[in-house]
């Protein structure tokens, strides 16, 4: 009699990469919407379009479904195939990414709220200039932890990492400067105060942004780096190059 169980490993092993490249497939396209949400959030504000900002808002059900799905699919996976080693870190770190995907959402989500309650007063507060510049650091953030994951660049991922310190120095400077503009005229305490809001809701995406570069080193390389200095997440990658040719998409300033 025929022995069919090697066919039969053979074909459960193809069926296996296929669903987990679908996995894969379909926690990068959750990053494209959220990028999205991300972008038109920060266009709406800056240029004052409620219009943009209710589309905008929309997207938010779309990425909490996106997550629920993804991670189902993962938690089915684990408990049907039983991965190991590379293959379990595999769907460990996305769906611990897409948790991290769906809170951006949600961040550029709050800002289409301030954007709405803004342009709903009437007040054109100070800090655009400062949100437009930040929004612009942090969107490239995700943007490059997105390219990293599709090609699983750890280089990438420790520039996104890096980058976050700045993001959180760029966030304190404006802090301090719309604080300033409070103290000199109390009446526009209001409109500042949501534009802070602002400010912090891309602060958190940059944190975002660096968690999901922690998930990534963690899928390759198999160590988890999360709560670890960037030193250490250096020496886990081996990484002999000097820092300053860590540079984050040098022309986004």
């Amino acid at each position: 009699m025929k022995d069919h169980t090697e066919g039969f490993s053979r074909h459960t092993f193809r069926q296996f990469n296929h669903e987990l490249d679908s996995i894969r497939t379909d926690m990068l396209a959750m990053g494209g919407v959220v990028e999205r949400q991300i972008d038109d959030a920060i266009k709406a504000f800056v240029e004052n379009d409620i219009q943009l900002a209710e589309k905008s808002r929309q997207l938010d059900q779309q990425t909490n479904q996106m997550e629920l799905s993804i991670d189902n699919q993962c938690t089915k996976l684990i408990a049907i195939r039983q991965p190991t080693a590379s293959d379990l870190r595999l769907l460990v770190s996305i769906s611990r990414s897409v948790s991290d995907l769906e809170r951006v959402g949600d961040e550029a989500s709050r800002i289409c709220k301030m954007a709405i309650e803004i342009y709903n007063s009437g007040d054109k507060p100070e800090g655009y200039h400062e949100v437009r510049h930040i929004g612009t650091l942090v969107s490239g953030m995700i943007k490059d932890v997105l390219t990293a994951f599709a090609r699983q660049d750890l280089a990438m991922a420790y520039r996104v990492a890096k980058h976050d310190i700045r993001v959180d120095t760029e966030y304190r400077t404006a802090m301090r400067s719309l604080v300033t503009y409070m103290m000199e005229d109390p009446r526009s305490i209001s409109g500042i105060l949501n534009v802070m809001w602002v400010l912090r809701s891309l602060e958190r995406i940059g944190d975002h942004a660096r968690n999901l570069s922690e998930h990534l080193i963690y899928q390759v390389s198999g160590t988890d780096v999360r709560h670890q200095t960037l030193k250490s997440i250096k020496q886990t990658l081996h990484d002999d190059s000097p820092d300053d040719e860590y540079d984050l998409n040098p022309n986004s300033e």
